[in-house]
Order: C-alpha cells, then structure tokens, then sequence
C-alpha cells in the first residue's frame, strides 16, 4: 500500500487459508470487500485447490487495496497459517477461514477504533462472535485469567493478533487441531523481554462463524480432549489444573456445554453468559 509515493505498512491482514473451498471462498470474499475500512490487505493462502479458488481470488482482486493469492503445498491448516502469517505485511492479523464472514461491514472501523483508544505494544484484540449453528451471539470473557485460559480461550474468529506475537511463536503443527489454543496460551503465560502481550476486548460481534468446521467432528474433538490436556501441562501447574478440573467437575461442565450448543437453549445461556460477565 502507498501513500506520498512510499510503500505503507497496512493496519490489517485479513488471511484466508482453504483448499477446495467452493462457493464458501467467495463468500468470505465478499464479506471483506464490503468493509468500509479500507487500510487493509488481502492474503489468500490456497493449497493448491483443483476447483477454480485462484479464478475466484483473481476475480476480486480488484476490488482490494492489496491482495496477494499464495498457492503451494502445506502441512495442513496450521502450517497454512504460518504460511501466510509469514507472508502478511499487516500490523495486525485476522483469520477469516472461508465460509466465515464479518458480522457486518463497520468489523474493521471498530476494531481500529479499539485499538486506537487501547493501544499497546503487543496486543490481542478481541470480541465476540455469532454462532451461525445455533443462531445466537456468543460472548467472550471480556477479563482472561488462567482459568479462564483454562476452560475456554475466546474464539479464534474473534481475535485480532499483533502480527509479532505469531511470528515470535508461530502456530505448533504437531498439534493437529489445537494449535491455535497452544500459541494463545503462550501469549498469555509467556513474558518476553521484549514485550508483554495485553488483551483488550470490546463488545463488538466479529464474526458470523459457520462453526461445525475441521476442530469439530467426532474424531477431531477426541484428538482436541488430547491436545487440551497436554497444552495445559505444557503452562499451568498440577495443582491449578486440579483445582480447574474440579471446578468444572462441580458446575456441570459438559452438561452446560450441551446447553450452549442446543439451538433452543443456546440463546438464554448466552444471555446469562453475558450478564455474568458484565458483573465480574
């Protein structure tokens, strides 16, 4: 990007991993280029899809201040990302995996007003989401601590990365389906001496996140159970990962996990959510 006749660092990099998307690549698309926020860049990484992704990229291309279409092997979605984190020119990063979309097209204008009136040396912006599954917002814990990190870190279509904290810890590939969860963890237990990561949140809906995706099916949230536990050793003690078990052992973790994820009753339990956070 330019300005005076010298190339500009964007604010934003909107990345898009796929292979074999279809129509859901456009989608995504679509819901960026209607953004009214402009001070962006576009990075699709494809890995080498066979039905027509690069025609569809190379057709909105125009319609962006910058885009760049990445074709090429990966080692899966993890390495993917890395891929394209490494590829991003952006101060900021955001993952918009295809068949995802902006919740609606300010996303952008409020995000760079949040970090604006919260600005930080390396931070993580982040919001909520609305869940196309059950058709309900869904809120995330607007004060992190550990066992907040411990139970459920906010979704990953709702965070806006500082692009050094991806590139000084880059997504683990040997985690097949928690990776994000592991570089999230880093950022918030590790203390560099170079920077410190905040977390900033804002009551803004990011995403309109199609949910039910790769980190969902019945094998994949055995291996995420696997991966949960080992990531937790890898930053918190035995003592708080007892004391976390036994919290949610006594609350009814998995029935409440039902109840959000029930189309009926997914819409009051967030609304408790929400004022439950509101109060803490």
């Amino acid at each position: 990007m330019k300005k005076g006749g010298r190339e500009m660092e964007p604010e934003f990099s909107i990345l898009v991993v796929c292979l074999n998307p279809g129509e859901k690549l456009r989608m995504t698309l679509e819901s960026i280029r209607k953004q009214t926020y402009r001070n962006y860049e576009v990075v699709v990484k494809d890995g080498l899809s066979t039905d027509g992704s690069a025609a569809c990229a190379e057709a909105y291309a125009q319609d962006f201040p910058s885009m760049r279409f990445l074709a090429g092997k990966d080692g899966g979605i993890y390495d993917a990302m890395n891929q394209a984190v490494r590829a991003a020119e952006g101060k900021y990063l955001y993952f918009l995996n295809c068949g995802d979309r902006f919740y609606h097209e300010k996303v952008l204008e409020e995000i760079a007003g949040l970090i604006a009136a919260h600005p930080s040396e390396a931070g993580i912006y982040y919001g909520n989401i609305y869940e196309r599954l059950t058709g309900r917002e869904v809120a995330s814990n607007p004060r992190l601590d550990a066992f907040g990190c411990y139970r459920n870190v906010p979704c990953h279509q709702a965070c806006f990365y500082d692009r050094k904290l991806l590139l000084a810890h880059p997504f683990d590939t040997a985690y097949r389906v928690r990776a994000d969860y592991e570089q999230f963890l880093w950022c918030f237990f590790t203390k560099t001496p170079a920077f410190q990561t905040s977390f900033v949140y804002g009551g803004i809906i990011i995403a309109d996140y199609e949910g039910g995706g790769f980190s969902e099916t019945k094998k994949n949230r055995r291996i995420s159970a696997a991966e949960h536990k080992e990531i937790v050793g890898k930053y918190m003690t035995s003592g708080q990962i007892w004391k976390y078990r036994m919290i949610l052992w006594a609350t009814l973790s998995p029935v409440r996990t039902w109840v959000a994820k029930n189309r009926i009753t997914s819409g009051l339990y967030n609304e408790l959510k929400k004022k439950i956070y509101g109060k803490g």
